[in-house]
């Protein structure tokens, strides 16, 4: 079955321009202008990953995705005023895997759909619902356990929702454990060779959310240890 991928922006041309290129990869489009819209088809369909422009009338971008979040866990890429850094930030603090700016290069976003899809569908996992089901690929540090066959993360008997980006960010750190793992290096195992540099916040707002949902302080963690300087390590 083609993958599905939920295009939201209230400018028709930008649609348009984006499920010309998705159609091309053979993907499934389904396209919506405004939050309302796509709504009815997240709830209605098995999305595989959504697009969704942050500047909406009536729901914007950033509350569709927090909305989002709250069920589901396909991939969420932002798109993003040029000049806006503040937007970015809030977009993967409300959940989003990825951003890409406007005016963006449409072999660009193609890219990050590629990537996104590759991580997400290589779980296995439910589009709507985690099971509860804990098998083999399983990670365990005290009471934090990972499945990387189910992509389910644990703290003891509790789940904890995790979106694709996060779930590899965490991945990454418990394999490493006891090592320090600097955010650069983390980008680029989670990113591949996409551009890195110095004022990238994305590994950053990615801990944070992550250490929210593990009910894990900065200044007093329990999992995620920041070394100032140098990165983040997690300690058996």
């Amino acid at each position: 079955m083609k993958e599905k991928i939920l295009v939201v922006d209230d400018e028709k041309e930008i649609v348009d321009i984006i499920e010309f290129y998705l159609n091309n990869e053979n993907y499934e489009v389904i396209t919506a202008y405004s939050a309302k819209e796509a709504w009815a088809y997240i709830y209605s369909e098995e999305i595989d990953l959504a697009i969704l422009d942050i500047m909406m009338p009536e729901i914007n971008g950033m509350d569709l995705c927090r909305k989002i979040r709250e069920k589901y866990t396909f991939p969420v890429i932002m798109l993003t005023a040029k000049t806006n850094e503040l937007d970015k930030i809030r977009g993967l603090t409300m959940g989003a895997d990825d951003y890409i700016t406007k005016p963006f290069k449409p072999l660009e976003l193609i890219a990050r759909v590629k990537s996104q899809l590759r991580r997400y569908n290589g779980y296995g996992t439910n589009k709507k619902y985690k099971s509860n089901e804990m098998d083999r690929g399983q990670i365990v540090i005290r009471d934090l356990s990972l499945n990387t066959n189910t992509h389910q993360c644990f703290i003891g008997e509790k789940e904890i929702l995790l979106t694709p980006t996060e779930f590899d960010i965490l991945e990454v750190l418990c394999k490493k454990c006891g090592m320090v793992i600097s955010g650069e290096e983390l980008f680029h195992i989670i990113w591949k060779d996409e551009y890195y540099n110095k004022a990238n916040n994305t590994i950053t707002v990615h801990i944070r959310n992550i250490r929210e949902k593990l009910n894990d302080t900065a200044g007093n963690s329990k999992y995620i240890k920041t070394v100032w300087g140098v990165g983040y390590k997690i300690e058996a």
